[in-house]
């Protein structure tokens, strides 16, 4: 009996069944590999945002610190101020007065800032013809600009011919260290030729940031002559008590 023996055409025969069921195997399908450890953390968006809200509420709004800074109240600048010196009863005191009785005067003026110096000279004329200084016994001598002024100065003063001596110029700052170097040194030696000579020497010398600033101030021209004649004064009565003592 051959092997098909038995079976109807078209069938086939266990022997058959059983190696297509060996040689056909059941598909398996491959499990996924387990993630490595640690597994990387994903950052939630949401987390940044939470704290960049907190800081911005957190932040001054600036509007409110302008607001502030305008509402400081403005401190004004005083500036100097006359005054009297009260001294005891029973102490001797020699002070002197801006008086031009027999006074004569040398007046050395900067060209330089001519306008400013102009009126500065003016304003000190008009103090010592108040103060009665004769205008005959003055003598004004320009020189080219605020750093000539004290060997102007000092050449009056050695002369001998002049109570006192008055200094008038104006220094303007600018953009260079040039302010400080010529408004130093004429302040120096204005005082440096009243103290090599004994004679009086007069600051009447502006030293400002702007010409608006000089201009509100040329009446210090005659503030400079009442000064030098009081002081002018005042010398003349330490000679005195030098040659009576």
């Amino acid at each position: 009996m051959s092997a098909t023996e038995g079976f109807w055409p078209g069938e086939s025969s266990p022997a058959t069944e059983e190696q297509e069921d060996v040689q056909e195997p059941e598909e398996t399908v491959a499990e996924p590999e387990p993630l490595a450890w640690p597994q990387p953390h994903e950052e939630e968006p949401e987390a940044e945002a939470e704290p960049k809200a907190k800081a911005s509420v957190a932040q001054p709004e600036p509007e409110a610190e302008e607001d502030e800074a305008e509402e400081e109240p403005e401190v004004v600048p005083i500036g100097h101020v006359p005054g009297e010196v009260d001294i005891p009863d029973g102490v001797a005191v020699l002070e002197g007065s801006p008086s031009g009785a027999d006074r004569t005067v040398g007046i050395v003026v900067s060209r330089f800032n001519g306008e400013i110096s102009n009126q500065l000279l003016e304003s000190a004329l008009e103090a010592l013809a108040a103060a009665g200084v004769a205008e005959e016994r003055i003598t004004v001598m320009p020189v080219p600009g605020a750093f000539e002024l004290p060997i102007g100065a000092m050449a009056l003063a050695k002369t001998r011919r002049y109570s006192c001596v008055i200094a008038l110029g104006c220094v303007v700052r600018g953009e260079t260290a040039h302010f400080e170097y010529v408004a130093g040194e004429a302040a120096s030696g204005l005082q440096l030729a009243g103290l090599e000579t004994g004679v009086p020497v007069a600051f009447g010398v502006l030293t400002v940031d702007t010409a608006e600033q000089a201009e509100a101030r040329v009446d210090k021209g005659a503030d400079a002559a009442r000064a030098a004649l009081e002081m002018a004064d005042l010398f003349s009565q330490v000679r005195k008590q030098a040659r009576a003592g």
